[in-house]
């Protein structure tokens, strides 16, 4: 046994691996709780969504990344790597094509028969599900060792650690402020509390109205929000342009956010994606709350206190 490893060893190193692609077995527990077990770590990586693409890329491990679904668009490198449809609609014909060693998938964006034809195809699948800004840090970490990066993923994990650090220091004491975050206007979504933006929501002092209902992301009505009357109101959209139906909210006058011209934007590759780039739209997000509290008259700031 040890002079098999010895010459893995030296075999590694002589084509210029990682000798811990070839002498390491890999263990993790995935985020639907089922272990996984690589004989090494992973050298062809399928991503089967943009955010798993832009983690892999950060952890140190792009040069593994073989295969990625469309609107993989950062880092930059990502675009050239070839496509296995959407996210939604894997090709899984071009997924076997690459001859992965893991595909990474996700667990509320890719559809489980997709995943279980993986599975029947013997082909080894993470599933990665960041539900709070944590879990963005944990994932670079475990994404790493699968990929044999730890180093990076370690160094990556620990400044997303310090910057989140820091807004929790600033913004722990805000008074809160009632926030309707809206994903899309046709149909009218928003997020829940458990969604990896609610936790962005709560860690700049927000109070998400529909924190308490059950789906991730559920459609909701006007009058809803209307009657919920939240003090600011925050979109995202398709790109890096304000959508037009953000200011469809000034129809209704009476509205605390319409009132206030509390109606804010951010990009949604900065607040939609669990990558670290989520603490740049977080900081957008407490400075958007933040100004919406500078514009409440004395009185309600103290009853707010």
């Amino acid at each position: 046994m040890k002079k098999n490893l010895y010459r893995a060893v030296v075999l590694a190193t002589a084509l210029g691996l990682p000798v811990t692609a070839t002498a390491t077995e890999v263990r993790v527990t995935d985020d639907s709780g089922r272990e996984l077990r690589l004989p090494q770590p992973a050298r062809r990586i399928v991503s089967l969504a943009p955010h798993i693409t832009e983690l892999l890329f950060v952890a140190g491990a792009g040069k593994q990344v073989v295969g990625v679904v469309s609107y993989s668009d950062f880092p930059e490198a990502a675009k050239a790597l070839p496509q296995v449809g959407g996210y939604t609609s894997v090709d899984m014909e071009a997924v076997a094509a690459l001859k992965p060693d893991l595909v990474i998938a996700w667990k509320s964006g890719n559809r489980n028969a997709h995943l279980d034809r993986l599975a029947a195809l013997g082909v080894p699948v993470y599933i990665n599900e960041p539900r709070n800004l944590d879990d963005v840090a944990r994932s670079l970490e475990t994404l790493g060792h699968l990929a044999g990066s730890d180093a990076a993923a370690g160094a990556a994990a620990g400044e997303f650690r310090k910057r989140l650090a820091a807004l929790r220091t600033r913004y722990a004491s805000q008074p809160p402020v009632r926030t309707f975050y809206q994903v899309w206007d046709r149909p009218l979504m928003t997020i829940n509390g458990v969604h990896l933006i609610g936790d962005v929501i709560r860690l700049c002092g927000g109070e998400n109205i529909f924190a308490e209902l059950t789906q991730l992301a559920p459609t909701v009505s006007v009058e809803a929000v209307l009657a919920a009357n939240p003090e600011a109101v925050v979109a995202s959209g398709m790109g890096e342009a304000r959508p037009e139906w953000l200011d469809q909210w000034r129809r209704w006058p009476a509205l605390s956010a319409a009132a206030a011209d509390n109606l804010f934007f951010i990009p949604p590759a900065i607040i939609q994606r669990h990558t670290p780039r989520i603490l740049d739209g977080a900081t957008q997000l407490c400075e958007q709350l933040d100004a919406a509290r500078s514009k409440r008259p004395p009185s309600a700031v103290e009853h707010v206190r």
